[in-house]
């Protein structure tokens, strides 16, 4: 499980230094892609090939499933870790999805997430005075 933030900046030709304890634990073959409120997420290729087997659960006939697949799929990278901890983000997706020089790494479970940090900030600071409320709903699950 992957867990904790860091924050990082990218180099100039766009490498992420990815966080020791969080590489150790996605092996060298990684894929990235459109994640959710702004930040690309990260999957190593065990729980890459488990999202694969949900997406493919997915009726194509329906059109709100084709919607989600097509822009979820389109994103989609392969990646390499290189010898020295880094890996480079597709300069498409980072500007697509506006992330700058200074990031944030986080872990979301079963995938990291890279964040502009700018973003991940703003984020924060509009849902983390609901945090208890959050969680006594999700307790009532």
């Amino acid at each position: 499980m992957f867990f904790g933030n860091y924050s990082h900046s990218l180099d100039d030709k766009g490498r992420l230094v990815i966080p020791r304890k969080m590489r150790d634990e996605l092996g060298l073959k990684i894929f990235i892609m459109k994640g959710f409120d702004g930040a690309l997420s990260i999957f190593k290729e065990e729980s890459f090939e488990k999202l694969v087997e949900e997406l493919e659960s997915l009726s194509f006939n329906k059109k709100e499933n084709r919607d989600y697949l097509r822009i979820k799929l389109a994103s989609v990278m392969d990646l390499d870790v290189d010898k020295m901890g880094r890996v480079q983000l597709p300069q498409a997706l980072l500007a697509k999805y506006h992330i700058g020089k200074d990031v944030v790494v986080l872990g979301a479970g079963d995938h990291i997430e890279v964040w502009d940090e700018k973003k991940y900030q703003e984020y924060i600071s509009s849902i983390e005075n609901d945090f208890e409320t959050i969680a006594e709903r999700l307790a009532g699950e």
